[in-house]
């Protein structure tokens, strides 16, 4: 079922909610929360700091602390002591009088393609929506450094509103990476899958002053993925990449084979 929202041309504004997994002093979510205003009432709920990797984890058994986060002296959003999810959770239960129209989540610092999407903070925040019932879309910059938002923020605020007009099969969210080029560089748009490409990952030994181990996870994007539908290969040629994420993670395509075990014998 696909469950339709607010229109922005209605006299009560959509309401948005918006999130991130980098912080609330993230510049990606000042841009996003920027452009959703243009179009709708905004609530920013994020991380008091950064939880990037975090995927779908939650607090348990710690407790969750939320504070009134102020930018230039004015009041900007919430901060919870928590996940990404956790934001969710608690803006819902306890900022939240209603449930939002709409959640947006990033604009994150890095792409959250191919195997990345498992990892990825930003993209949990919004499948924890879609969770809940409402319609949400995550925002990815495909860059660390030297991010420009400009784009970004424009590209977000146009399909936010498509899709407050189209809404979204109520297990779906939309999963976006956007790259860091200027506007006129930008070779298209496409509709992707998720591809296969993941990380070659390395721990960096290091000691400290006592001369004991410590490490650091590095590593480097390997692209296992060679056409424009996977999101990864298409984001490499400048494409702006959409990709519809579920929470259903099953194989569908191996059930009949399993099947064939015929396990209850």
């Amino acid at each position: 079922m696909i469950k339709k929202q607010k229109s922005i041309d209605s006299p009560q504004k959509p309401h948005i909610l918006v999130c991130n997994d980098d912080g609330i002093e993230g510049e990606g979510i000042h841009a996003l929360a920027a452009a959703m205003k243009k179009i709708g009432r905004v609530t920013v709920v994020a991380p008091a700091e950064p939880h990037s990797g975090m995927s779908h984890a939650m607090t348990l058994g710690t407790p969750l602390r939320i504070k009134k986060f102020l930018k230039n002296g004015h009041f900007f959003g919430h901060t919870v002591s928590g996940t990404p999810v956790d934001c969710i959770k608690v803006a819902l239960s306890h900022i939240l009088q209603s449930k939002p129209d709409l959640i947006v989540s990033g604009i994150n610092y890095g792409s959250n393609t191919a195997i990345n999407t498992i990892y990825s903070g930003t993209v949990a925040a919004a499948l924890e929506g879609a969770i809940q019932g409402i319609t949400s879309l995550a925002f990815s910059l495909t860059t660390y450094e030297h991010a420009d938002f400009t784009y970004a923020g424009k590209f977000a605020r146009k399909l936010a509103k498509k899709v407050l007009l189209e809404g979204l099969p109520t297990d779906t969210i939309l999963s976006v990476n956007i790259p860091n080029v200027p506007e006129s560089e930008i070779a298209g748009i496409v509709i992707t899958e998720q591809g296969f490409s993941r990380w070659e990952e390395d721990a960096i030994e290091r000691h400290d002053m006592f001369g004991n181990p410590y490490y650091w996870l590095n590593g480097t994007m390997r692209l296992l993925d060679d056409n424009m539908r996977k999101d990864e290969f298409a984001v490499r040629h400048n494409y702006v990449t959409v990709t519809p994420i579920s929470c259903d993670l099953t194989n569908h395509r191996y059930i009949s084979s399993l099947e064939q075990w015929n396990l209850q014998k």
